[in-house]
């Protein structure tokens, strides 16, 4: 008994020493994510390389671990297929692309040299990396898109640039309000006893003349004579004050809008534009998809591009996305890329913006080696996780914008249809109007039918006729009858 103490000491200490040697190790090698933690034993768990690269919002470090977009996709797709992973930046800080000697670079290079089994990353999945790779269903989608800062944008703006807030549409449909209501203004006056009383003694100041005038000072907030006293007629001016303030208010909070987003005094709009122009650089990231696109695609002005940026490769191309966002904001630069890189910059740094024009549909997918059998799983994987919303979820996640909404939305004229309420209002005011200028002529004329012992119609019809300057011809005709009769 005492013979065997001194052993079991030994070996327990012996094993103490192991776990710790071990533990370290892992500390010291390369960075470990344990993330599968689902039922069964950790060993029996298949472990895979993953190579990534730095970039925000996809990967990034914090607080010495990594996090981001495709963190968050590697732990969803471990814990649905049950392996655990070890992850590796880069060696290169490349993409991939085919170096001079023939070899790939970046972490298509890792891939094909066995050194990582797959790579999680903004990859962009083209047909030159699917002839040495083979890549899963794309988890985003993407495209070509322009980077650019506000400030190098603004021009000189149009003569007519008072007249943007509102659509031409509109524009229209406010020119024939005005003339109906002051029209509706002018037969109201008219129609009306309490505005117009003796029509054979009095004049009527509602001229055509002075009801445009009455309706053009409502538009601006002035009080303009004449003054309204009977009520039909004080219903068509109150609906039409309505009208003009809340129209008013629209125009002044849509042009505000206007100027503050800038949107335009954008002369860059497509990539036409961008070659057009003299004052800006542009160019990508070296060695990128984006590079090899533009240098393969048969379009005129894709051809311009990459030629400028060919003969200015060490001017214009930039090593990393960072370098590209911290040039454009620095200087006269406007970077071509990724467009939902661009939509995260743009979130992100309130005085960019990306043009809207965007071109190559791409996605953005995971590499693993040809023939592997993690390919099928990790696509179907991916395709469970769209499904359920959690790359939606993922997505609003990491793309949260730091600037006020309004300012990185794009700017539009205000359409006819987001004034429709206002015009049925104006409508419905007018017509009553109408309607009680009638009613109160009515009364009128059944009180003098009393007194005359006449029909109320042909009072009224000769009320009418009266107020309308209709009796004039009414006689002329009358008499021309006559002479014939004659």
């Amino acid at each position: 008994m005492d013979k065997g103490l001194p052993f079991l000491l030994c070996v327990i200490t012996t094993m103490l020493l192991l776990g710790e040697s071990s533990r370290t190790g892992e500390k010291n090698g390369p960075k470990l994510l344990p993330t599968s933690k689902s039922g069964g034993p950790e060993e029996a768990l298949p472990t895979l390389t993953v190579t990534t690269i730095l970039e925000d919002p996809y990967v990034m470090v914090r607080s010495a671990e990594l996090e981001g977009y495709c963190i968050d996709l590697l732990k969803a797709l471990a814990a649905m297929l049950r392996f655990r992973y070890r992850v590796k930046v880069v060696g290169d800080g490349q993409y991939g692309a085919v170096a001079p000697s023939g070899n790939w670079t970046g972490m298509i290079g890792e891939v094909l040299r066995r050194e990582a089994d797959i790579a999680v990353a903004p990859l962009t999945v083209t047909s030159a990396r699917e002839e040495v790779v083979s890549f899963t269903t794309p988890f985003l989608q993407t495209g070509i898109g322009i980077l650019l800062r506000k400030e190098t944008l603004s021009q000189e703006m149009s003569f007519f640039h008072f007249l943007a807030p509102f659509s031409k549409e509109t524009w229209t449909g406010l020119l024939f309000a005005y003339v109906l209501t002051c029209f509706c203004l002018f037969l109201v006056a008219r129609l009306s006893p309490c505005e117009w009383n003796e029509p054979k003694n009095e004049e009527n100041h509602f001229t055509f003349l002075n009801s445009l005038w009455f309706g053009a000072g409502a538009l601006a907030l002035q009080g303009v004579t004449p003054r309204p006293k009977a009520l039909s007629v004080r219903v068509v001016a109150a609906v039409w004050w309505l009208f003009t303030i809340a129209l008013l208010a629209a125009y002044i909070a849509n042009f505000t809008a206007l100027l503050s987003s800038g949107s335009e005094q954008l002369p860059i709009q497509t990539f036409e534009d961008l070659v057009k122009q003299r004052k800006l650089e542009f160019g990508t990231l070296e060695g990128s998809s984006t590079f090899y696109f533009f240098k393969n695609s048969k379009n005129p002005i894709h051809q311009m591009i990459y030629e400028y940026m060919d003969k200015r490769r060490d001017h214009v191309l930039v090593k990393t996305y960072q370098e590209a966002v911290q040039r454009v904001m620095e200087s006269n630069y406007a970077f071509i890329g990724e467009s939902i890189s661009q939509d995260l910059a743009a979130a992100r740094h309130c005085n960019l913006i990306r043009a809207p024009e965007v071109i190559g549909a791409r996605g953005f997918g995971i590499a693993t080696t040809q023939a592997s059998p993690w390919t099928k799983q990790l696509s179907v994987a991916v395709l469970k996780l769209r499904e359920s919303g959690d790359l939606d979820y993922l997505r609003n996640k990491w793309w949260e914008s730091s600037c006020l909404r309004g300012s990185r939305e794009r700017w539009s004229p205000l359409q006819p249809q987001a004034l429709g309420g206002l015009f049925l209002t104006l409508a419905v005011g007018l017509a009553l109007g109408v309607i009680a200028a009638v009613a109160e002529l009515s009364n009128k004329s059944r009180r003098a039918a009393g007194h005359a012992k006449k029909s109320c119609c042909a009072v009224f019809t000769e009320e009418i006729c009266t107020r309308l300057h209709i009796k004039k011809n009414t006689r002329q005709s009358q008499e021309t009858s006559g002479r014939a009769n004659a």
